[in-house]
């Protein structure tokens, strides 16, 4: 507080002698938009992957061991058709074995080793979108200043890109307004090599993740 003060007189003497009127400023603007429209999304069984329990024997010693391929539905329910990107956030960053922004960790053994990670994949031939036929994934690296070509190659949902579907093949204008979307999602899970975690005693694989409706 003390400072406050010698400041400012400073800054009166200055003014004093050059005898000038100066004054700096800028400006603040808060923009946004308050939609009308909300979009829900929901995943089957309630978004549990459950591999139930695991020899330690069952697991590659000097390798990861890939476990058997899950699928979860994802529905997205809109009031009205509405623009909007998907996004996953990691509850247990950090943990993950591999640093990529689409794998997602399992949690940590009781010495704190990294128990390994797992993926979500959406394939635009397993998504419905309202009543189009055949729709194309797309996928921005940008926060949605630009989209990379629509097209039907699976897509790994990212805990930074977006992800959005549209009608139009080869559009690079991102999502089409939809109102409904339900999609067959793959998830796959690796665990690390037994070597290298501590199983002496029972270990929980312990994934957690939020999914984002992110609207444009």
């Amino acid at each position: 507080m003390n400072a406050y003060p010698i400041v400012f007189y400073s800054l009166l003497l200055l003014t004093a002698t050059a005898h000038t009127q100066a004054a700096s400023s800028v400006d603040l603007t808060v923009k946004g938009v308050v939609t009308p429209t909300a979009c829900d999304p929901q995943l089957s069984g309630g978004g549990l992957i459950d591999y139930g329990k695991m020899s330690q024997q069952d697991l590659n010693l000097e390798t990861s061991t890939r476990l058997p391929t899950k699928h979860l539905q994802v529905s997205i329910a809109c009031t009205a058709p509405s623009r909007f990107a998907l996004r996953m956030r990691d509850n247990r960053e950090g943990t993950a074995t591999v640093n990529s922004e689409i794998y997602y960790g399992l949690g940590l053994d009781n010495s704190g080793n990294r128990l390994g990670l797992y993926s979500m994949t959406f394939d635009p031939r397993n998504t419905l979108v309202d009543s189009t036929v055949t729709v194309y994934g797309t996928e921005s690296t940008t926060g949605g200043l630009a989209w990379r070509t629509a097209n039907l190659n699976p897509i790994d949902i990212g805990a930074n890109s977006y992800l959005g579907f549209t009608a139009r093949q080869g559009s690079t204008a991102g999502p089409s307004a939809i109102q409904e979307l339900i999609s067959t999602v793959k998830v796959q899970a690796v665990i690390d090599a037994r070597q290298n975690l501590d199983l002496s005693t029972d270990t929980l694989l312990d994934g957690s993740a939020t999914l984002e409706v992110i609207y444009l």
